[in-house]
Formats: C-alpha cells, structure tokens, sequence
C-alpha cells in the first residue's frame, strides 16, 4: 500500500456518493438503477473488510470507521480504514485446476457435462461406454492452478449411470445429453429398433434424484421422440425439454420427424408422459408451408419437412416462456411457446458474406501458409450447434456457436469441393475455384446457390460461420465475431491454426470449417457477463464479454494442447499412434459454467468435456484488474 496519507480520498468518496445519487435513468438518485438506492451495489461502501466483490476495485478513504479525518500510516496499515469498491473495466483468467482422463481417445468418452453442487460431483456422458460417468469434485476446493496442465488427472471417478439398464427395454443405445435442477437428474437417451437402425426409434429421458453422496436413484423414463440429442432444464425447475433430432439412417430410408418434447415437473418429480411439439404444420400442403422461406435449408431426399428440421440444442428464455431450438442443417432457429407446446415462429439465419473484409476466411488445407482472404460470391451457413440466450435490457437475445454440419450419409450426400461445383461464368471466384490454394478445396453445399435455377451456381455455400453470433429474438444479428477465431489462432499458433483435432498436422481444417466453433456456455461474473466458446478442431475456448449485445469484447484465448505432440487417433477405432497423452485437450464437446456460490472453491469454474481426447477439464474463472 502506498505509505503516503489520502487528501483527496474524502474529494473522492464524496464525489463518489454524490455521482451515486444522481442516477441516469431520469430520477434523479430515488429509484433509478445507479440512483441512492443501489449505493451499496453500485460502491459496495464497507468498514472492517479488505475484500472487494468481483466487479469492484478498493479505495482506500483513509477515513477512520467513524468516517473522522485522516489515519496515520501505521492505521491504514491495520486495515482500520474505510474503502469504497469502485467499478471498473475487468478481464477474466482462466486457470486450469482440474482434470480427469479416461484414457480413450477418438470415441467420445468425454462429452456433455453437468455438475451437482450438493454433492460436489460433476457428471459426464460417456459416449463411448453408453453411460454417465461421475467425477469427484471435492478437491476442486483445494485445487491449484495446474504447473503441468498436460499431464493433469487429479479428478476421479466415483461411478456411473447405466441409463440403458435402468430403463430396461430393448434396443436402447448411448445416453446423449444431461441435465440438472435441483436435486434432479434427467439424461436423454436414443433408441434403435429390430431393424437393425441404431437410432430412428424413439428414445427416452431417465430421471434420477440425487441424494448427497448416496447413489443416485433411478426414477423413471419417459418416452419422447427419434434421437433425443439435448435434455434441458427451465430455469425455474418446472419444466424439461428435449431436442429429438431425428436424424435419418445411412440409406435413408428410415427418415423420422425432429420434434421437441416437454415433461412438466411438479414437487420435485416428472409426469409420466411428455408432450410432442412437432413440425407438421409446415408440410407443403399444411396451414404453415409459407412460413418455410428459401433460406431455411430443406433437402433431404422425399423428406417431409417436418421429417427435414432437426432439432439439435434448446436455451431457455431467462423468464421461462420461450426455448430457442437451433435447427443446425437447415440453418434456423425454432421458437417454442412453452406454455402453449406449440412453435411460434422459426427463424431463417441467412448465409455469411465472406465477401466483406471483416469475414477474412482461409480456405484451403493445400496452400502451406496462413492466407486469410475475403472472397466476393463465397458465404457461409450458420448453423449453429450450441445456443444459450440471455436479457438485456428487456429484451431477450440468443447466442449461437456457428459450428456448420452438412447431410453426407450412404444414401444421399449434399457435400462436394468448390472445384467440382459448375459455376455461373459471371462468379466472381470463377478461377479461384479451379486453385486447390484458394477456393477448390473449400466443402460446400450442392443443395443451395443456383438462384436462377438454369443449372450452375451462382452462389458458392458452405458449412457454418467459423464464428459465434448474438441475434435478438426476431433473429435480427446484432454481433457476429467475424473473422476473430482464425485472426486470434492464426497470431497465436502460426501454422497450427486451423489444426484438427485428431493429429497434429496444421492448417488441416482451413477447407473444412476452420476452427469449428461448437460448444458455448454463458456466465455472469461480477456485474459481466461472458461467453465461453469452445473451438472443436483447433481445441480450446475463446472468452468473449458480451454484457452489452451491442458492444462485445474478445478477452482471451485459453488452450490447453501441446501442437508439437507427435500422434494420430483414429475416431473409427479408437486405435492411437504415438502417446496421444502428451497433446492435452482435444476437441472441446460440451461446457458447464458453474458460479461463484454454487463452486466447491467459491470461485467460478468452467467445466468441458473434451471427446477426442476422452478428458473433462475444469478452469477457475478470476478476474483479472487492468
């Protein structure tokens, strides 16, 4: 502490108190929300306490606790005086303090994570072994920031749920998602059939109440629909709603509906059927075909286009109403009335210009170089993967990671190179596309781009946004982070931006979908809020302040991978060359933010299962004074 005696410090704290008192909302200090009433938040004022909430940087007054005159050094010393908390602009660091390895590779043994803060347990769909596992989490409270991230496995596993067990019916497959309100677990889980069709039956969603340490007990099952691939809790606990995507099987000749469907829960326990929110009145011919524009993506071969939308992951609105279900291959939003079990409206996302400089892409794994261009007549779908929404203002926003994902099975492929795309003539990227190091190599779509219908294409369409995006609940976007995660890597890791996940080979995704942002998770910390985006083939997060859906900041890039690493893991397999051990973190699947008050170290953790690399990690969440 500085040793010198505070004159100014009254000036400060009575300028502080006035400009409290004077709010800029209109009511001059007496209900406004940086009036006189909100003092205490706004300054946090203390006596006898050397700590300062998060969001708050200490003031020394040098006032006595009577709020007399100055202190000598040897009181300020004591901490005997008075301080104000006075907000300011803060980042956030992330420090890894826990991880658990299972030791499988390539086969998802690491993907949607939960955390229960009675018990201090994190749970973990292993997709791998069909089940949830369950992770120790008790020495989080004592944990460290890791001195060799790498290796880290000091997190074990105490268990795990057999839901195909527990339910007890035939033909039951892997679980795919969990969720947790309160002392109750739910976990949705697919279902094949006698034919042989691993996943077009109807799945179900297993309840379980948890009881401390005790054994979680099995409840009951619920049936639902066709791949149930996210299970969600409302926020108030009374609800629970499921993604059923739907998907087709290989030949596609099993193709059935994506759905939503919504168990109510009352006292603590689920009814015993849900309600199917289904898509059938947007069939041609149906009352709703109209409201199915040109940019929402149908193309299933005979599909219906109830049989065509796929629900792949719901975010609840803050006041419970709505779920925002994103619609990944057909690159919309679905809005559900929650109240009603109904779909109020389904939001087209339209396609990314990557003709602007700001959407800078690299699009070719052959070019040996960072080469981030913008190209006029080349856009990209959003489709995004995770969704998560929040309030601002009144008004309710939604937060997308724009993974992309492209219909490619045996009995019908939508996929094809840019090079192998007949253009119009007239396209700008006309020769570029013919150039393995532009745009030949890029993935696009064959299913969109020919406007005019006369055979070529005008247009050239990929997969996802290689972004994350902010849209209101219109689906207008406010924030796109543009050409930020390749920029951000590409300065960072050289040449291994754009990398796989499976070997370290660099550059390998730019023709893909470069970084391939998948898994997003939003947490408050202090007066901010932050979104946490999960890079699915580059590996790592970036942390984005977003508090003000009109004024987003990057805050950092956090990767825990080692890019020099020599291996391969083979995802069909599993099997590994070199010691894949060494490379750290692949593949980030799934994201839990988990608060300051509900955290075993009182401080906010993220929590991430990595599928390719089989690993869940936990990061302490600080924040960091400028």
């Amino acid at each position: 502490m500085n040793t010198k005696r505070l004159p100014l410090a009254g000036a400060i704290l009575a300028s502080l108190l006035l400009g409290a008192c004077n709010g800029d909302d209109g009511t001059n200090g007496e209900q406004g929300d940086n009036g006189l009433n909100s003092l205490v938040k706004v300054t946090a004022l203390a006596i006898g306490d050397t700590n300062c909430p998060a969001g708050g940087q200490r003031i020394d007054t040098g006032l006595d606790a009577n709020r007399n005159g100055q202190l000598e050094e040897t009181e300020i010393d004591a901490a005997q005086t008075q301080f104000i908390c006075q907000p300011q602009a803060a980042g956030v660091t992330a420090e890894l303090i826990g991880r658990h390895q299972t030791g499988v590779y390539g086969l998802s043994a690491a993907e949607i994570v939960e955390y229960h803060s009675a018990s201090e347990r994190i749970f973990v769909v292993n997709a791998r072994s069909g089940k949830v596992d369950i992770i120790d989490a008790h020495l989080l409270g004592n944990a460290t920031t890791a001195t060799a991230p790498l290796a880290l496995n000091n997190l074990d596993k105490l268990g795990e749920l057999d839901v195909a067990k527990d339910v007890g019916l035939s033909f039951m497959g892997s679980v795919n998602s969990v969720s947790i309100s309160g002392n109750l677990l739910a976990a949705a889980i697919e279902r094949g059939d006698a034919a042989g069709n691993k996943t077009q039956a109807n799945g179900y969603v297993a309840f379980y109440q948890l009881n401390g340490n005790d054994t979680p007990q099995y409840l009951s099952a619920i049936e639902v629909g066709a791949l149930p691939d996210n299970v969600v809790f409302s926020h108030d606990g009374k609800t629970v709603l499921v993604a059923n995507e739907g998907e087709p099987n290989q030949d596609y000749s099993v193709d059935p509906e994506g759905s939503v469907a919504i168990i109510a829960i009352a006292d603590g326990k689920p009814a015993a059927t849900a309600t199917l929110v289904t898509f059938t009145e947007f069939n041609q011919g149906n009352a709703r075909y109209n409201e199915i524009t040109k940019d929402i993506k149908i193309n299933g071969p005979m599909a219906t286009v109830a049989q065509d939308l796929e629900p792949e992951y719901i975010s609840v609105s803050p006041d419970n109403s709505r779920a925002f279900v994103s619609l990944q291959e057909n690159n919309a939003i679905a809005v559900i009335d929650i109240a009603n079990a109904k779909v109020a409206k389904i939001l087209p996302l339209g396609l990314k210009d990557y003709g602007l400089d700001v959407n800078k892409i690299d699009a070719s794994d052959k070019d040996d170089m960072i080469n981030l261009q913008a190209y006029a007549g080349v856009y990209g779908m959003y489709q995004p993967d995770t969704v998560a929404s929040y309030r601002w203002n009144n008004a309710d926003f939604i937060v997308t990671a724009n993974e992309g994902d492209s219909r490619d099975y045996a009995g019908f492929s939508e996929e094809a190179r840019a090079g192998d795309l007949t253009l119009d003539p007239n396209h700008p990227q006309f020769a570029a596309a013919k150039d393995k190091t532009q745009l030949a190599r890029l993935k696009v779509t064959k299913s969109m781009g020919d406007d005019d219908n006369d055979g070529d294409y005008d247009k050239i369409v990929s997969f996802g946004a290689r972004s994350f995006s902010i849209w209101t609940a219109d689906g207008q976007q406010v924030f796109d982070s543009g050409s930020d995660f390749e920029r951000i890597t590409a300065a960072l890791l050289g040449n291994n931006f754009n990398n796989n996940n499976e070997e370290n080979k660099g550059d390998s995704r730019s023709d893909d979908k470069g970084p391939e942002p998948e898994a997003l998770a939003l947490g408050k910390i202090g007066q901010k809020l932050y979104a946490f985006i999960g890079l699915e083939r580059t590996s790592g997060f970036m942390i984005y302040d977003v508090t003000n859906p009109f004024d987003v900041h990057f805050v950092d890039y956090v990767v825990n991978r080692d890019f020099e690493a020599d291996f391969s893991i083979d995802t069909d397999t599993g099997e590994v060359k070199g010691d894949a051990s060494l490379a750290g973190d692949l593949g980030p699947e799934g994201m839990k933010f988990v608060s300051a008050e509900k955290s075993p170290n009182g401080q906010p953790l993220l929590i991430i299962g990595n599928e390719v690399s089989g690993t869940t990690s936990v990061y302490q969440i600080k924040v960091q004074w400028p």
